[in-house]
């Protein structure tokens, strides 16, 4: 199976932050979220992924190209959809075709036109006027009007109603159906990875902590709880987070280490959970 994305031993370092030694890969005709804390490295790992940023070390590639190298090449086969809109606002739907379309050899107006009736985008209407969710529609139409392979997504669903959300990820689900194509996303909305993610990567703190598949990072780890007298010092250690309460404790573990306390009620955990107790030690 070809990766869509190969990432070895990257890193950038900044005055008061180092992303280092990130290695992960996604397989062509799948979804990867890309999850963290805020902060932690996800969105400086996407701008390095396309060339908006200058990496230290470690090596990129992006559908089997060198991200530098072949740069001209990966940007006629990808599409890149922020958080942030940077169309002109007074533009209307029908001139950012016009002037996006220019920078694509395989710029498709027809497949602009169909992608634009399929969102319900007026052509007419002033990207100001429309909402969050219809500007990343617009964002996505794009995307696919150039026939994109691989469409890497930063905090796409941030600030999206529950309705719209849905669309969108229906819609990158549907993207990926010919085994083809392929999608990177980051978000802090841990229900979109339930509904959509095939694998994970998790960024802690400018440091990788899993990558992989998403069903074995919760089989990873398990909740224990117990009482005050029941945290022993051999526990804490293994604790890779903790909350204390005036009555006990709870605090995450990992899989391979539960049995050694087994006395201890234990419970599955979440994405959610894994995020928090990691992170900030869940206090």
């Amino acid at each position: 199976m070809s990766n869509a994305i190969e990432i070895q031993g990257l890193k950038k370092e900044y005055d008061k932050f180092t992303l280092e030694d990130i290695s992960f890969s996604l397989p062509q005709g799948y979804i990867m979220g890309l999850i963290g804390p805020n902060g932690s490295g996800k969105t400086t790992t996407i701008k390095l992924m396309l060339n908006m940023l200058k990496k230290n070390a470690g090596s990129i590639k992006i559908l089997g190209m060198d991200s530098i190298n072949d740069q001209n090449k990966i940007k006629e086969n990808m599409g890149a959809v922020f958080d942030a809109n940077y169309f002109v606002q007074d533009w209307t739907v029908r001139q950012v075709e016009k002037s996006v379309g220019i920078f694509y050899k395989s710029w498709d107006s027809r497949k602009f036109r169909e992608m634009s009736e399929k969102f319900s985008l007026n052509l007419n209407k002033k990207i100001k006027e429309l909402s969050r969710g219809m500007q990343m529609k617009l964002m996505l139409a794009c995307a696919f009007s150039h026939d994109a392979r691989l469409l890497i997504l930063d905090e796409p669903t941030s600030g999206l109603d529950p309705v719209a959300r849905d669309e969108l990820l229906e819609i990158l689900s549907e993207f990926i159906q010919d085994g083809t194509r392929s999608v990177l996303f980051s978000t802090h909305i841990t229900s979109d990875l339930d509904k959509i993610a095939d694998y994970l990567t998790f960024i802690n703190n400018g440091s990788l902590f899993y990558t992989g598949p998403k069903d074995d990072f919760t089989d990873g780890f398990r909740m224990v709880k117990g009482g005050k007298d029941e945290l022993s010092h051999r526990l804490e250690e293994k604790l890779l987070g903790i909350r204390r309460y005036s009555t006990g404790f709870e605090g995450l573990i990992r899989s391979t280490d539960i049995r050694e306390f087994s006395h201890l009620s234990c419970e599955p955990v979440s994405i959610d959970d894994i995020i928090v107790f990691t992170s900030k030690g869940g206090n």
